[in-house]
């Protein structure tokens, strides 16, 4: 298996939304409504990036107040990392728009 998938699919690694021009929960919100986020983990060299298709049933929104921005959120989707096929599962602090994430290898 890759190492970086390997390595991001052992135990939870700091995530945080990627989302440009500004890091705003507006941003967020607008990302997740068109169906596609960016996630980005930190801890990596130079940080990666991924940017999946929201996977709506595997997400869960029920804990976030986007209008108040506070609360939590799942964000669910599945992407190809370094040819290999993974779901990414990201939990994020509205607040700080931070929080922790892992991937799952979706084939051996």
């Amino acid at each position: 298996m890759d190492e970086l998938v390997a390595r991001l699919s052992t135990g939870d690694h700091r995530v945080e939304a990627s989302l440009r021009p500004e890091k705003t929960v507006k941003a967020l919100k607008e990302c997740i409504d068109r169906g596609y986020v960016n996630i980005k983990f930190t801890d990596t060299k130079g940080g990666t990036d991924l940017g999946f298709k929201l996977d709506r049933d595997g997400s869960d929104l029920s804990k976030a107040n986007f209008d108040l921005e506070s609360g939590n959120c799942r964000l669910v989707g599945n992407l190809t990392l370094n040819y290999v096929k993974v779901q990414c599962i990201a939990d994020l602090d509205l607040k700080t728009l931070d929080g922790k994430g892992h991937l799952i290898p979706l084939e051996s």
